[in-house]
């Protein structure tokens, strides 16, 4: 038996619609026996060891072979070559996989648009959200990353920062400033609901923020801060002031900033030229926020207070943020380590499918 039928040959379609069937969670145990026999078989093993494994007689194989010899694939309970009878077939499946890898599509209804055009099937939006992910997609953002940022000045700042840390004095600290600007809105997110509860988040009405200024210490998470009506070169003095205040020990306090206008202000230069100045600034490249660590603090801020929060008045608003930052901050900063990092590294659009 095994010398006569030793193999068998499938061609690609044949071997992807089978290899399809045997991947579905829910398949009849003797449909699924048959599909993994010819795959066996068109493998190289012989038919005495598929039989073995399938645990079959030489006489059933022998029925299934001239059985599939004459139905093919329909033997299998398949039609015109589909993975899922009466739906799409494999060429058809491989060629919306082709199209949309090539054209990415928004939502559900641009593939139940495109499978009815092109292949004539009527896909529900939940049919169409099914077929892509077993196509082997995902619904899901592309990563925002700045369409003018320089490799070579990146891959020099993080040299630059590792050198300096490695050599940072018992008596020097590094911080990570910006700004940030809290609105007074409610930010609806996702979350776990009880299922067919409706869910909603109250709105706020006006268009009231904070202006606050801060710099992070990544070794112990202490946060220095100010508010102000604006961002300025004014509360950048008042912050970097602040920061001197509350580490008198330290001879140098280096500061990581970016390139906005107040920090390069010419008001600003005599304070930071003065010799007794312990504050020394360190600017950041060009369209790299992802290179200062306190732009994730103010996303785990935003995940903490206000994401799916409702606070009636501005005043409670105001209360919310500034808790999170003296009280918060300081207790659960371990929670957020792993978040808040300096475990740097060069973004480059050569490492993605830029759309």
């Amino acid at each position: 038996m095994s010398k006569q039928y030793k193999t068998v040959s499938l061609s690609d379609e044949q071997r992807i619609a089978l290899e399809a069937l045997c991947r579905r969670r829910k398949v009849d145990a003797l449909v699924w026996k048959r599909a993994r026999a010819f795959l066996l078989l068109d493998a190289g093993e012989d038919a005495g060891t598929v039989c073995r494994i399938l645990d079959i007689g030489p006489t059933v194989l022998t029925e299934w072979r001239l059985a599939f010899a004459g139905a093919g694939l329909s033997f299998f309970g398949l039609k015109d070559y589909s993975q899922r009878q009466g739906h799409l077939s494999v060429v058809q499946e491989q060629a919306v996989r082709a199209h949309f890898t090539a054209q990415p599509a928004r939502n559900a209804d641009e593939v139940c648009a495109y499978v009815l055009a092109e292949c004539d099937q009527n896909y529900s939006t939940s049919g169409a959200a099914k077929l892509m992910r077993r196509l082997g997609f995902a619904y899901k953002k592309p990563q925002l990353l700045p369409a003018q940022a320089d490799e070579a000045k990146q891959a020099a700042f993080i040299a630059k920062y590792e050198a300096l840390m490695n050599g940072l004095a018992a008596d020097e600290m590094v911080v990570f400033s910006d700004a940030v600007h809290p609105e007074h809105q409610s930010r609806p997110a996702h979350g776990w609901f009880p299922k067919g509860q409706k869910t909603a988040l109250k709105a706020t009405s006006g268009r009231k923020r904070l202006n606050i200024q801060g710099a992070l210490d990544l070794e112990t998470f202490q946060f220095t801060f100010v508010e102000g009506e604006k961002i300025n070169a004014q509360t950048t003095r008042q912050m970097l002031e602040k920061l001197e205040r509350n580490n008198q020990t330290k001879t140098a306090i280096h500061v990581f900033v970016d390139n906005a206008r107040y920090h390069h202000a010419k008001i600003l230069q005599p304070w930071l030229d003065s010799p007794e100045r312990r504050v020394k600034l360190h600017f950041l490249p060009a369209y790299a926020p992802h290179l200062n660590p306190i732009e994730r603090l103010w996303g785990v801020m935003h995940k903490w207070v206000t994401h799916n929060r409702h606070y009636a008045t501005f005043n409670q608003f105001t209360e919310a943020i500034f808790d999170f930052f003296r009280k918060t901050l300081p207790e659960k900063w371990p929670e957020f380590r792993d978040t808040v990092t300096d475990n740097f590294r060069v973004i480059s659009l050569k490492e993605y499918k830029v759309i």
